[in-house]
């Protein structure tokens, strides 16, 4: 697929379902497991919750939500792309923002099983700190960082 012009927006609450939906839909890929959360809940965690500690920024193509992140100075605590636009540089700006932003320090943490997220951190710069089960559905996982200096 060849680069798409993406928009990167602060989140608004018009987009709540949306999101969720392919928030949900790409960690279903990515972890080959359903969600623990109703669709309810997922909403309320992700206007009620979430910006409580987060920015939270989209990725629009049109209205269409492609991605998503939330973020502080020193950790990313979601990045998800809708699986049809993974791979052609959605992440890596969302990314890029947050690097900008930060601390000068980030730190993550992704799914074991998630091969395709470990890669794409990986070759942006982030390297591994630790292991853990720190995560509601119990998988193995692994905490990143990104510390250019």
């Amino acid at each position: 697929m060849n680069q798409v012009k993406s928009i990167i927006t602060q989140y608004n609450p018009k987009y709540a379902e949306q999101t969720v939906r392919m928030w949900r839909d790409s960690k279903e890929q990515a972890i080959y497991q359903r969600e623990i959360h109703s669709f309810e809940d997922h909403v309320y965690f992700l206007n009620c919750i979430l910006p409580e500690q987060f920015q939270i920024d989209l990725a629009l193509i049109g209205e269409k939500v492609v991605g998503m992140i939330a973020y502080n100075a020193s950790e990313i605590n979601q990045l998800y792309i809708h699986t049809d636009y993974q791979g052609i540089g959605i992440g890596q700006t969302l990314l890029d923002k947050v690097k900008a932003h930060s601390s000068g320090r980030l730190t993550l943490r992704t799914f074991e099983i998630n091969k395709n997220a470990q890669r794409f951190y990986e070759k942006h710069g982030f390297e591994i700190i630790g292991r853990g089960h720190e995560n509601e559905e119990n998988l193995p996982d692994i905490q990143f960082e990104w510390n250019p200096n």
